[in-house]
This record gives C-alpha cells, structure tokens and sequence, in this order.
C-alpha cells in the first residue's frame, strides 16, 4: 500500500486542448458545449486547445502555437487553445464538454474520471526514457533544513492543491513514511502557499516566501535561464517515489474514429522534432506513448486517502 500511494503523474506537464475562457479564479466561463462542438459521435467542427501552466502562461501559449497549428493541419480541424489557470478549471472544463483533448498530470486525470466517465486516457508523455517521475523537495542551500522531518513547523510552497507532485504525493509520503495524520497536514506545515505553477513554487523559496517546494523532478531546470546560479543557491533534501507520468485524454464521446487520429497524429511526434522540441520546451517531453485507464488505478488510492482535502468543489 505504501508504494502504491506514491505513484502519481505531475508535474508536470500539464497541457489540454480547451474551447473556453477562465475567470480570475480558475472556474471556466460559460456553460454548456463550446462553440463548434456537436453531438456525441459527432465531427466537431473545432477542436479547442487549453493547458494547465508549469511555467509562466504567456510563454507557454506562445510556445505551443506551432503545435496548434500542427494538429489543425494534420486532423484537418481547426484547434485552438487556451491557458487554464489550474487544475480543478481544465478538469471542469472537459467535463462540460468544453475541452476536447488533455494534456493533464495523472492526479487530474483521476479527478476528471471520477466525475466525469467520458474523459480517458489514450497517451501518456515520457521523460529521460521513463513513463514515470518523482517529486522532489527544494529548500535553499543554506537553510538548516537537513531532511524531510525537519519541515515540521516550516512554510510549505506549491503549485495547486490538485497538483500530483507538487502536494499529493509529498503529502501521501509524509502519512504513509512519516505518520502524520491525514487530516494532519496542515497543522504539520507553519503554512502554505499555493503558488499556481511548479516554477512559482521555487521562486517563492528563492525570495524567502516559503522554506520548502515540492514540485516535479527537476523543475529548477526551467528556471536557469532567469536564475543562472539556481543550482548553487538551492539543494534538494528528499524525493517521493515513482509517479507515473501526464495524460493525454480525450472525451469518448468524441467519434472513435477522431479519436484514432488524434492518437496516431501524436505518436507520429516521437518521429519529428520540432514537436517534441515543443513539447519539452513546455513540459519536458521527450516523448510519448500508448496509456490505458488502469495504468493510474494506483493514483485513485492516492485519491481516496485525500478525497476529503481535494475535490473538485
């Protein structure tokens, strides 16, 4: 059981095809189909694109245009998209049919499924060769902070709540390695900062906001350009255990034959670089596979021990 609880899929990577807008405070606007959106088994007219940021938001719609525009021509259907603000936003918005396509990390994926069945999976990413991941936890390298122990007391910075490596996974770690009550996690940490990205997290160490992050393996990689010295300033003190890695999901009731074509367009990535170049700019891809639904049956165990903490509400 123990082990169990620490497979998640995060960090990281983040990214979902999305036909709406969000409000400042995540929740997606409107309600109902997006625009260009048919009836179940039905050709769509469009394709919406939205992601979930690990970095800044600006810079991941930028980045990801090409891929837009590479889908579209490939499927032959306008895609679109759109940066989400957080988790629970992109889950929700699928679930009222305004996102088509996910890109989201194993944790979402498993709240989407468990109030909506027709989000599933059919990709996972890889990274370093490996369909799985671990969170790490970063505190300044001059801190007294030694291990994982020693963050009783201390401010605990993450991404988002429903976040699998920035806070599930380290908080299953510390129930199940550390004895800390479930509903203890709170009352462990001084404090909590959510920061609404893995980079946030980090940053807000840096700059004395908090005294731990805990964010996907290694996030700090994506801050050297901005912050050369990163590596030097900051250590890592722990790691959860394996996580298996981002989904790309799609609504079922999408015809099976789109459905078909989306996988295939997306394994075909493995074979062109400029697109898995995107797609490691973004999240650190470095390739993708075939997934099924009970590959993250491990992640619904992590579920169910937080399910009173993290829900969709």
């Amino acid at each position: 059981m123990k082990k169990m609880l620490y497979f998640l899929g995060v960090s990281m990577l983040v990214f979902v095809l999305a036909a709406c807008g969000t409000s400042d405070d995540g929740d997606t606007a409107g309600s109902g189909e997006a625009d260009g959106a048919d009836e179940a088994g039905e050709m769509p007219s469009e394709l919406i694109m939205g992601f979930v940021p690990s970095s800044e938001s600006d810079q991941i719609a930028d980045t990801v245009e090409p891929l837009a525009e590479r889908l579209s021509e490939e499927l032959g259907i306008p895609v679109s998209g759109q940066v989400m603000t957080n988790y629970t936003g992109l889950v929700e918005a699928m679930g009222n049919d305004q996102v088509h396509i996910g890109f989201i990390p194993a944790f979402g994926y498993v709240l989407a499924t468990d109030r909506y069945p027709q989000v599933e999976v059919i990709l996972k990413s890889v990274r370093n060769g490996s369909g799985t991941y671990r969170a790490q936890y970063t505190v300044l390298a001059d801190s007294d902070i030694e291990s994982i122990e020693d963050l009783e007391g201390k401010v605990w910075a993450y991404n988002d709540l429903a976040s699998t490596s920035g806070y599930l996974f380290p908080a299953a770690q510390l129930v199940t390695e550390y004895d800390v009550p479930v509903d203890g996690i709170e009352s462990f940490f001084g404090a909590q900062v959510q920061t609404g990205s893995h980079d946030n997290a980090i940053i807000t160490v840096l700059e004395g906001g908090a005294d731990v992050a805990t964010t996907f393996e290694d996030a700090r990689v994506i801050l050297e350009a901005d912050y050369p010295e990163i590596m030097d300033e900051t250590r890592v003190i722990g790691y959860t255990e394996e996580i298996p890695n981002d989904t790309i999901s799609v609504l079922n009731t999408l015809p099976q034959e789109l459905i078909d074509q989306i996988r295939d367009v997306f394994l075909s990535f493995n074979e062109d670089e400029d697109m898995i170049k995107i797609l490691n700019d973004v999240y650190r891809w470095d390739a993708i596979e075939e997934a099924s639904d009970d590959e993250y049956d491990i992640v619904r165990e992590t579920y169910e021990l937080f399910s009173d903490q993290v829900s969709l509400d």
